[in-house]
């Protein structure tokens, strides 16, 4: 078996199914587009799903993809197993309506055992219970016998996206572990862990009906997974994912972490590979736009980095860490370029989070010695205290026990389960009543947003309502200097102060015209109707976000100046780190357009125009040429932002009060999120100072290393790669000087071809001269070179030669004129000796050629495979 890395395996893949005819499309990103029925992207076909279900149009019959996928089913198993994973990799490749079984099948088999050499004897394959089809070509196709074929059922051999809709029976490869795990079961039983499934190929043929009836789709398609991180462990002779080069290059930066002895320590392997996993899922899954909160796909990610936390926290790690692994997982994953032009915004989110949560950690540190002293003589911590202080705290049993137990002390375990239990239904409950947030504001009146003019206010507390976690709550003020998530903006952040209380806004939503602000604390008993409080928003992330808010304005002006006014804004998200902003058009922005729309902002940023904000009635509004934004319901009045003479538009969000204020303006990202719609990243003010402070340090480090000034690194690097050319050129030139050196030393390897009774046949055939060799050659043409060189010096002769070149095996033959007229044809013979090499070809009777084999271990066969055929052929 070869020895690849994950990254080989990967491209590896790719280059394979493009050979076959296949466009390689990106992966999606982790937030799914238009797809309301998942939190997260689960699998490679996701993305495919409306070409599945037939309401697209597939724009290429034949796509193949490695997709970022996120899976949390399991969570509590991943770091135990050798296998569970949060963040993951598929390989997939996709038929619309073109090939199927008896493509996909042998294709399957020749990846696995060609390119990846993996021993045929070592892969086991399941089918559907009655796919005899599937079956006869893995028998007789592929050549797979019998024993290592199992029929199954739809358990594990049906696939269907749902309880209606396309499905349709599926054939898994899996790999045999070794037989020191055989525990007496098949493959895809549920407790084995001989036979490790690698691959699933599922054939799409079927649309399954309300009544559970199956009818034929009108075109059969093709889907296929097999998991980046399982194939690797294969392929490394691993026995765990987690000893893979996609982890261990993160567990070997976590160990010098942990805190001296920890090696000896029952949960340090899977503390490891808990932080390895979900280290690596937050940094994917923020460098896709996902921020740590308390709902939805942000409540996934603070989950998975607050178990990071926590079992950092066993193996003696006590401080922020998982933002120190940023750097590795940047170098692991370079095929996604997001994660290292979003490095600055994720190792702040990640460092945020991280001090969050180590305050609460502290929080429920207390709250547990409060608990603790208040036990007298009892050795048993109650059951419901256990629970508070995960619920309220994130503190995990497993901690709670740990410290008990240092202190001679146990918890009471079926306390905790009870607890828990009636924290459960009341979650059932309370989302039911929170289905709708606005139930919970009814009679309210409209909060007063002071936050245009002001970023501190005093408030009165209208209400305090409970929230499905014992650390947050709702409060509703009667005004209020916070602005609520809208427009595309994001909400503040800030403090309110009840006394010497201090509460964290953590989230601000709008009911209507209610402000709800969602509050992080611990003595909410203080907050009580009609009691007075400060409202203090965060300067600093305020100030940046009304740049970005403000230089979108400017931007979607100029895209329409540049692209013209089929620019229809499709949404957006301004925050202090950026601007995202996403619009319909139907092709990439050319380089010269990107740097046209930067340049239309700076200009209008420099001239410093005045930020006028008018009310006005809606017609009248329209009637001024102001544009509405994205999504956004209006009423019969509205606000307007004007910059100078430049650009108009509805908008209730926060502004800088003159263009001049932005700074500056940098485009760091375009590209095309779905059919149609192309999303731009940008930055202003301090995000955009930071982004020209990395790029000039970069820039000064390239110059230190090429040893120019900043204005000659064009020049010197376009020096430096025709000196590269130059030099390969001169490089392949001399191997094939080197390689046709082989020739004399060669030339005295031809053979007489021998009779079947062992005298030398007469005629013409008597005095054939046959040379069947391996060779070193840089390239085909070397190898025709040496093919013609050793032609030339014996009459009557056939020369049959083999080379590996890039990865592929190669094969010449070159047959002499008299020999052609005894029937020997170089095309014949590489015709019927390709496949001994998994290669493909032909030619002209006296010179043919094959390339693209997949089986070097063939090459010590061609002699015996040559001399098989020239005896079937009479010679």
């Amino acid at each position: 078996m070869k020895s690849l890395t994950g990254a080989e395996i990967r491209q590896k893949f790719i280059e394979y199914f493009k050979n076959k005819g296949h466009v390689h499309l990106p992966s999606s990103p982790l937030v799914p587009y238009n797809d309301p029925t998942v939190l997260l992207t689960t699998a490679g076909m996701l993305q495919f799903k409306p070409i599945m279900f037939g309401t697209e149009k597939p724009p290429h019959s034949r796509v193949t993809t490695y997709q970022k996928c996120f899976r949390t089913t399991d969570l509590e198993n991943v770091g135990f197993t050798a296998r569970h994973h949060t963040f993951f990799e598929m390989l997939g490749n996709f038929s619309f309506g073109d090939y199927y079984k008896d493509e996909i099948i042998p294709w399957a088999w020749e990846f696995l055992t060609g390119e990846l050499e993996i021993p045929k004897d070592k892969l086991y394959v399941t089918v559907y219970l009655d796919d005899d089809e599937a079956e006869n070509i893995w028998r007789e196709k592929v050549g797979v016998p019998a024993e290592r074929i199992t029929r199954r059922d739809g358990e594990t051999n049906f696939w269907a996206a749902g309880e209606t809709g396309p499905c349709g029976p599926c054939s898994e490869i899996y790999y045999d572990m070794g037989p020191h795990l055989d525990k007496g079961l098949t493959p895809g039983d549920d407790d084995d862990v001989r036979y490790l499934e690698v691959w699933n190929l599922v054939f799409m043929e079927f649309n399954r009906q309300a009544d559970g009836s199956l009818e034929p789709l009108p075109a059969k398609n093709i889907d296929t997974g097999m998991g980046l991180e399982r194939i690797a462990s294969v392929v490394q002779g691993k026995a765990s994912n987690y000893e893979t080069d996609m982890l261990q290059a993160i567990i070997e930066k976590v160990k010098p972490l942990a805190a001296p002895g920890m090696e000896s320590n029952p949960r340090y392997t899977t503390a490891l590979q808990v932080i390895a996993d979900h280290s690596r899922a937050s940094v994917l899954l923020i460098s896709d736009g996902v921020q740590p909160g308390n709902e939805g796909r942000a409540y996934v990610l603070r989950r998975v980095m607050r178990r990071a936390i926590r079992f950092g926290h066993f193996i003696g790690i006590n401080e922020p860490f998982l933002y120190k692994l940023l750097p590795t997982i940047v170098e692991l994953y370079p095929n996604y370029p997001e994660v290292k032009a979003k490095g600055e915004q994720i190792r702040e989110s990640i460092l945020l989070e991280e001090e969050r949560f180590h305050r609460t950690l502290n929080r429920g540190v207390k709250k547990l010695e409060e608990a603790l002293a208040e036990l007298g003589g009892a050795k048993v911590i109650p059951g419901a205290v256990a629970f508070e202080l995960y619920d309220t705290y994130g503190f995990p049993l497993e901690l709670t026990q740990e410290i008990a137990q240092e202190q001679g002390l146990s918890v009471d375990l079926p306390g905790y389960k009870t607890a828990m239990q009636e924290q459960v239904e009341r979650a059932r409950a309370a989302s039911r009543s929170n289905l709708d947030m606005g139930a919970h504001v009814v009679g309210f009146a409209p909060t007063e947003f002071t936050g245009y003019g002001e970023l501190k206010s005093d408030a009165e507390i209208l209400a305090c309502l409970e929230t499905n976690s014992h650390e947050l709550r709702r409060l509703v003020l009667n005004r209020t200097p916070f602005y609520a998530e809208s427009g595309g903006q994001v909400s503040d952040h800030g403090v309110i102060k009840a006394g010497a209380h201090v509460f964290e806004v953590v989230d601000v939503q709008k009911v209507g015209e209610v402000f709800v602000h969602v509050i992080r604390g611990d003595e909410f008993g203080l907050l009580q109707p009609q009691i007075s409080v400060v409202c203090e928003v965060e300067q600093s992330t305020r100030r940046e976000t009304m740049k970005h808010h403000s230089v979108t304005h400017l931007m979607h002006q100029a895209l329409k100046d540049v692209l013209g006014d089929q620019v229809k804004q499709a949404g957006s998200e301004v925050s202090h780190l950026q601007t995202r902003f996403d619009f319909s058009y139907n092709r990439a922005m050319s380089a010269e357009e990107v740097q046209k729309v930067e340049e239309l902002v700076n200009e209008q940023i420099m001239q410093n125009h005045p930020v006028q904000t008018q009310v006005l009635p809606i017609e009248q509004a329209r009637e001024s040429g102001a544009v509405a934004m994205f999504g956004e319901k209006y009423g019969e009045v509205v606000r307007v932002i004007g910059m100078g003479d430049y650009s108009k538009e509805f908008c209730g969000g926060t502004h800088v009060p003159a263009t001049g204020v932005i700074g500056s303006f940098k485009v760091i990202g375009e590209e095309a999120i779905a059919s149609g719609v192309r999303r731009i990243t940008a930055v202003a003010g301090q995000a955009a100072y930071r982004y020209s402070r990395q790029n000039e340090e970069l820039l000064k480090s390239l110059a230190r290393d090429l040893k120019v000034p900043f204005s000659e690194i064009p020049g010197r690097l376009s020096k430096l790669q025709e000196n590269l050319r130059n030099q390969e050129k001169e490089l392949k030139q001399l191997k094939s000087k080197l390689a046709l050196h082989q020739v004399e030393e060669l030339a005295s390897q031809f053979k007489p071809r021998e009779s079947a009774q062992g005298s030398t046949q007469g005629s013409t055939q008597g005095s054939a001269q046959v040379l069947v060799t391996v060779v070193e050659v840089p390239d085909s043409e070397a190898l025709k070179q040496i093919a013609d060189a050793l032609a030339s010096r014996q009459a009557q002769s056939l020369v049959l030669l083999g080379a590996v070149i890039a990865d592929k095996v190669n094969l010449v033959a070159r047959v002499s004129p008299e020999l052609i007229q005894a029937g020997v044809q170089a095309g014949a013979i590489i015709k019927a000796l390709g496949p001994v090499v998994g290669a493909r070809g032909g030619g002209k009777p006296e010179f043919a050629q094959a390339g693209g084999g997949s089986d070097p271990s063939g090459l010590d066969k061609l002699s015996a495979a040559l001399s098989e055929y020239l005896q079937g052929v009479g010679i």
